[in-house]
C-alpha cells in the first residue's frame, strides 16, 4: 500500500466521494467527478482514482458506476425497516418488524428505511429492490424526493406543490405524475436522504 501523502486534488476528490456517499448512499461516477473538478478526460479522473486506490483509501469495481467505496466508510446503525414503498402506483402500507444496518451517517431517531418496489424512479438511480433511507418529516420543498401517503397508500416520488395543486412526479419519462385531487388525504412521511443496494 502506497503511504505517500495525498495531493490537494486527490484530497478534494476523496472528500467529494465521501460527500456523495453521505448524501445519497453511493459514490459519484467518473463523469460526475470530471464535471465537478472540470477534468475533461475520463482518463484524467481515472488517474486520480487509481492513485487513491493504490493508497488504500478507496476500493473500485469495474462493473458498476456506483462501486467507488471509501474504505473507512463503515456501517454502524440499525434503522427500522418499515416495509415497502412503491416506485410506481401507490401500494398499501404494511409494517414490518425488521431492522437494516446502514452507515452511521443515516442514523437518527427520525430515520427509517423502505424497500423500493417498481421502476418509476430509475432516472434518479433508484431501482426495484433498492433500500431508501428516509428522514421523517411532514413538510417538503419542491423537487425533493419524498415518501407520501395518499388515501392510505404510500409512494416515492418527487414533490411539487403549486398554488392549488400537488403533484408527485416520477423519475421515469414513460410514466405520468400523480396529480393529487383537492380533498384527497395526502401526508408527507419524509424526504429521501440515501439509497442503498444490497448486492
Amino acid at each position: 500500500m502506497d503511504q505517500d501523502p495525498l495531493t490537494p486534488r486527490q484530497q478534494e476528490i476523496l472528500d467529494f466521494i465521501r460527500e456523495k456517499i453521505g448524501e445519497r448512499g453511493y459514490g459519484p461516477t467518473v463523469r460526475e467527478i470530471g464535471h465537478e473538478f472540470e477534468i475533461r478526460s475520463p482518463n484524467g479522473v481515472m488517474c486520480h482514482l487509481k492513485a487513491l486506490e493504490k493508497k488504500g483509501l478507496i476500493a473500485r469495481e469495474s462493473y458498476s458506476a456506483r462501486a467507488i467505496q471509501v474504505r473507512d466508510f463503515k456501517p454502524g446503525t440499525d434503522l427500522p425497516l418499515l416495509g415497502s414503498v412503491a416506485a410506481g402506483q401507490p401500494i398499501q402500507a404494511t409494517a414490518l418488524d425488521e431492522k437494516l444496518n446502514f452507515n452511521e451517517l443515516f442514523g437518527g431517531n427520525n430515520h427509517f428505511a423502505l424497500k423500493v418496489r417498481g421502476h418509476s424512479m430509475i432516472e434518479d438511480h433508484i431501482e426495484d429492490g433498492d433500500f431508501v433511507v428516509i428522514k421523517g418529516q411532514e413538510t417538503a420543498r419542491n423537487g425533493e424526493r419524498v415518501v407520501a401517503m395518499v388515501d392510505g397508500e404510500v409512494t416515492l416520488k418527487k414533490f411539487h406543490k403549486s398554488k392549488d395543486q400537488i403533484s408527485l412526479i416520477p423519475a421515469n419519462e414513460q410514466l405520468r405524475p400523480i396529480e393529487v385531487k383537492p380533498g384527497s388525504d395526502i401526508r408527507i412521511l419524509g424526504v429521501l436522504v440515501g439509497v442503498m443496494r444490497k448486492c
